[in-house]
């Protein structure tokens, strides 16, 4: 594997898994981050999905709601907290596991990190139930 940034496997790569988690969601990704540096998806998206998330050893519904218990608790990034719990649940976790990660999140992380994660739920859940 290279390390050029320009590297387009590698993109592809982290391209299908992010559509994989939610689809549609490379499209508003890339261009958000082609905007910002023609660098910027390569980077920052191939080292999360292709080298990161991507990897054997988890499978992406474990590694979602790791991530999901993650940026819950962490309190700082809501919107990357609603795109994943989209993502876990499109991997197959359910509503009430959704539920149990964010009562988690509350013993280990604090209530007002659980009650930020408590309204990317409600707005996963809601889109969920839109679409079906």
């Amino acid at each position: 594997m290279t390390n050029s940034p320009h590297d387009t496997d590698r993109r592809t790569r982290a391209l299908a898994l992010l559509e994989r988690l939610e689809a549609g969601a490379p499209a508003r990704v890339t261009a958000n981050l082609d905007a910002f540096d023609v660098d910027a998806a390569e980077l920052i998206l191939g080292f999360s999905f292709a080298d990161v998330v991507g990897r054997d050893g988890i499978d992406i519904r474990t590694r979602e709601m790791l991530t999901v218990a993650m940026l819950g608790a962490k309190g700082t990034a809501p919107g990357q907290l609603d795109f994943h719990i989209r993502a876990a649940m499109n991997c197959g976790v359910s509503r009430q596991e959704i539920v149990e990660i964010i009562y988690q999140i509350a013993v280990y992380a604090g209530v007002p990190a659980a009650m930020n994660a408590i309204a990317s739920a409600r707005k996963a859940f809601e889109a969920l139930e839109t679409s079906s």
